[in-house]
């Protein structure tokens, strides 16, 4: 027998149930309802719900199918007319449960309903003491190394010994079988220590122009609970405000697929359910938001590793934690790191859990939708989405909204991360001053264009042209001022004359003797002795002056200056 789609709709005075049977004989179907029972046969179809409201037979139901579509639509009088039935967008939940076939006892089927939403509840019945007794059996040291438990609710174990090779790519723990929970934590704040890298939160601290584009986004809950905000004032029924969510066809294909079962559940196991949800649903959060909806080949890498549940199975004692583990691994890990992302997922946390579990379960289907595309992510699905989307359909509203209460007061700062932030941002801070205050202050170097302003070049006489010549120390000018010798005189004309070229060849405007800065003709120097036209040439020259050139007589000079200068920039030792 097939399962076929349907979905449920209401309003005051019907429940109706439009059921997708193509091919099927219109002649030979069935139909049955009472109570909360709902039954449908068309062959090959078979369809089994528990419906959460009753309906009642009293001759106003209605039926009718589309031959073009394949759809049977039936119209079913609820016993109390007026009611609202919650949750008939839970597809899964609706399914009547399958009967175990195992021969176990069942023990989970004594108040599963109680156990699975509310934890383990004391009874006043009578303890039964005729229980089976075996022989006491010594016990090996090597069985007492006990297996540790993780996966959703903590019921799973021993899945490492049979996959490591496969899910050593998808978690960051090794032997998590044999790993104790304290142990686990210690090793995850190891491994988020040795990532974290100071330059790239850095960098997105003070170039956040991608950050603030992303925390503009806004994605697909924003409008919905604007709307829900909305009607605050019209309803208060909570319930009424999960119709806002609606599931797409291929959602609700998904929540066909799963299969409907109980989850035993004591009460420190369920609230490890409800702490564990937060951390994945910040996670998804997060990728949702840096990929604008978008999703991509590291969207599931992106979730698995923000999320310590998923990627360390870790296990929790309260909600701050949660969050805290959460924004040091925003900034150890993906390609946006920034404290801004930690409080925007941590809001949109918030908005998900007050639209209730319609829209944590769309969530969750997202999740198990993108980590079924991905080689090896999907065992995280039996481990621990696939259970969830089962589970939160059966969840209690009131503690998601209470859950959503708790979030909000608590409260999140860089201190608290544990990754000295802080002093930091103060450090990098002070440096990029004294970086600024340095460059201002500091003389313009050789490779730098000297702050020389063009019509600065139209007025200064020739005894000012050094303004534009800084990168001579004092020391080099009081060397260059006592060097006033005949060498020195008889070869500052040839040098000044094609001292120009050479430096406009390096792109930097240091010479008075042509172009000014700004591309404005300056006058040349009125005398060749001036310090500051020879200065740099001199020091440029350096010791191939002082050890090649080699002067008689000063008035050898105008002979050597014909000799002395080829070409541009080319400069030829002058002959005795």
């Amino acid at each position: 027998m097939l399962t076929p789609a349907f979905d449920l709709s209401q309003d005051p005075d019907f429940l109706t149930v439009a059921i997708r049977v193509p091919y099927a004989r219109v002649s030979e179907f069935d139909v049955y309802f009472e109570g909360v029972d709902f039954k449908f046969y068309a062959k090959p179809y078979f369809l089994r719900l528990t419906l959460p409201g009753r309906v009642v037979e009293n001759g106003s139901e209605q039926g009718s199918y589309d031959a073009d579509k394949g759809i049977f639509t039936i119209r079913l009088p609820k016993e109390t007319p007026g009611q609202h039935f919650e949750g008939l967008n839970m597809l899964t939940a609706l399914l009547a449960p399958r009967k175990s076939r195992t021969a176990k006892p069942l023990v989970e089927e004594i108040g599963a309903s109680e156990v699975s939403e509310g934890g383990v509840e004391a009874e006043d019945e009578e303890f039964d003491w005729e229980i089976e007794q075996v022989p006491y059996e010594e016990v090996s040291e090597s069985a007492l190394n006990p297996q540790y438990h993780y996966g959703f609710g903590n019921l799973r174990s021993g899945v490492f010994q049979r996959l490591q090779d496969e899910l050593s790519d998808v978690i960051d723990i090794k032997d998590p079988d044999f790993t104790p929970a304290p142990e686990r934590r210690q090793k995850r704040l190891d491994a988020e220590l040795a990532k974290f890298d100071p330059d790239h939160y850095l960098a997105d601290f003070f170039e956040d122009e991608a950050v603030e584009q992303i925390l503009k986004y806004n994605p697909w809950w924003t409008d919905i609970y604007s709307k829900m905000m909305a009607s605050l004032g019209k309803s208060q029924e909570q319930e009424n405000h999960a119709a806002l969510v609606s599931f797409s066809e291929e959602e609700k294909y998904q929540l066909r697929k799963f299969v409907n079962k109980s989850y035993l559940l004591d009460k420190r196991a369920l609230r490890q359910v409800y702490y564990s949800l937060i951390d994945i649903l910040l996670a998804y959060c997060y990728e949702t938001r840096v990929t604008e909806g978008e999703k991509n080949v590291e969207s599931a890498w992106n979730i698995r590793k923000l999320s310590p549940t998923l990627c360390w199975f870790e296990t929790w004692t309260n909600v701050h934690e949660i969050l805290v583990s959460f924004g040091r691994r925003v900034l150890c890990y993906p390609l946006y790191r920034h404290f801004k992302l930690v409080m925007k997922a941590y809001r949109d946390t918030i908005k998900i859990l007050q639209l209730g579990k319609s829209a944590v379960l769309k969530c969750l289907l997202d999740v198990h939708k993108i980590f079924q595309e991905n080689d090896p992510a999907y065992i995280l699905n039996d481990l621990y989405i696939s259970d969830y989307c089962v589970w939160i359909q059966k969840a209690k509203s009131n503690k998601l909204a209470a859950l959503a209460e708790t979030l909000k007061e608590v409260s999140l700062t860089k201190a608290q991360l544990g990754l000295e932030l802080e002093e930091l941002e103060a450090a990098a801070l002070l440096v990029q001053e004294e970086d600024t205050a340095s460059r201002a202050g500091r003389p313009v170097s050789r490779q730098q264009t000297p702050a020389c302003p063009p019509e600065a070049g139209d007025t200064e006489e020739s005894d000012s042209t050094t303004s534009c010549e800084t990168e001579g120390s004092d020391s080099e000018q009081g060397e260059l001022s006592g060097s006033e010798s005949e060498t020195v005189h008889s070869l500052q004309g040839p040098f000044l004359k094609e001292r120009g070229d050479l430096l406009i060849d390096d792109g930097v405007c240091r010479n008075s003797a042509v172009e000014g800065c700004g591309g404005s003709p300056r006058k040349p120097p009125a005398s060749p002795r001036a310090p500051g036209g020879s200065g740099p040439l001199i020091e440029e020259l350096g010791e191939q002056l002082n050890s090649r050139v080699q002067v008689s007589r000063p008035e050898d000079s105008a002979a050597a200056s014909h000799s002395s200068v080829q070409g541009r920039g080319d400069w030829q030792t002058p002959s005795d």
